[in-house]
């Protein structure tokens, strides 16, 4: 096996690691890892703090590795290269996201929907991410990302990695529709906010009731009405896009389609549906789900997204500072996303 690496690499680094779910994540030192066939190392400049993480953390997905460092909106310069891996330059900036390898052989990866993939294993989950200085990630599933001093700072950068993708992919899901409706106006939202302004598409944001700072931000980006998510909107919705975990948002959202609409859970976890009325979803209205991403969809959005374009709204925490970012976001205390800086 032949490993490349560039210029001298320390011996350790630090890492956020979750030991078990419930606790807050412990500091750690631990040695620099190498990338083995088909990977990439890298120096990780920024990860950002998704709803996914703090769904690890407070326990309320399944089956994680552990201990495991989460983190899957990673952005970092190419620091090493493993055998058969061509395509990079030392370093490079690359963003790595959540799906973090494939079989590549089952039926949903050759029928173009390798985001269904029975095998699949996923950043910050399965695979060590991103709170940490060095990460190794599948090239596979690297993004190279544009690097000038013109371009966004690593920190603007990350959020795209997830919830701008996820964003991107419920959008697309949710078809070339007029009137838009947005639930959870958080890290996913304000960045599709931008890209449906760019199409001329009118959005809807729909916050937690009396959450003045969120709506204030909705009118920032331009939304077409801003209400508490029990509220009714002036017009019919064609589409909604639910990024809270709250699934009686699933019902709320179905009153307020058109006929033809759809509603597109885009979050991993969400609590359970309440019943709603058959008359509720009749006329041809639909519920769907959003499962992970495809790499066509990163490869669309990261070209769409400088065109857009899109500025993320970010704070910055430092590594070690893990917990406070998880703790915020938890409190619902943030405009945009929370973001790990490695420097």
């Amino acid at each position: 096996m032949t490993t490349r690496t560039f210029d001298a690499l320390p011996a350790t680094m630090r890492a956020m690691v979750l030991r078990q779910p419930g606790t807050p994540l412990v500091l750690e030192t631990r040695p620099v890892p190498r990338p083995g066939p088909g990977q990439v190392l890298l120096k990780v400049e920024a990860c950002g703090v998704c709803r996914t993480d703090l769904h690890l953390v407070d326990g309320e997905l399944p089956d994680p590795v552990l201990p495991i460092v989460p983190g899957h909106e990673i952005v970092g310069r190419v620091a090493g290269l493993g055998d058969g891996v061509a395509g990079f330059a030392p370093d490079q900036r690359i963003g790595v996201p959540w799906l973090g390898w494939t079989c590549g052989a089952c039926r949903f990866c050759t029928s173009g929907r390798e985001n269904l993939c029975d095998h699949a294993r996923f950043t910050g989950y399965q695979i060590d991410g991103g709170y940490a200085e060095f990460a190794v990630a599948d090239a596979r599933y690297c993004f190279a990302l544009a690097d000038s001093a013109a371009r966004p700072s690593a920190l603007a950068l990350a959020p795209l990695l997830c919830a701008g993708l996820i964003g991107y992919r419920a959008l697309r899901l949710a078809g070339d529709t007029g009137r838009v409706g947005l639930y959870g106006f958080g890290a996913a939202a304000h960045i599709v906010a931008q890209v449906l302004r760019h199409q001329g598409r009118p959005f809807y944001a729909f916050t937690r009731p009396g959450d003045g700072e969120s709506q204030a931000f909705a009118r920032a980006l331009g939304a077409a009405w801003v209400g508490d998510a029990d509220q009714r909107p002036p017009e019919p919705l064609d589409a909604a896009l639910i990024f809270a975990p709250a699934g009686a948002l699933v019902p709320a959202a179905l009153k307020h389609l058109d006929k033809g609409g759809v509603v597109v859970c885009a979050g991993i976890h969400m609590s359970d549906i309440p019943a709603f009325a058959y008359a509720d979803l009749w006329g041809e209205r639909m519920i769907r789900s959003v499962a992970n991403l495809t790499r066509r969809d990163g490869i669309d959005f990261l070209a769409l997204a400088p065109r857009v374009p899109v500025r993320t709204a970010v704070t910055r925490f430092a590594l070690a500072d893990a917990n406070l970012a998880l703790d915020a976001l938890r409190r619902g205390a943030l405009q945009g996303a929370a973001v790990l800086a490695t420097d």
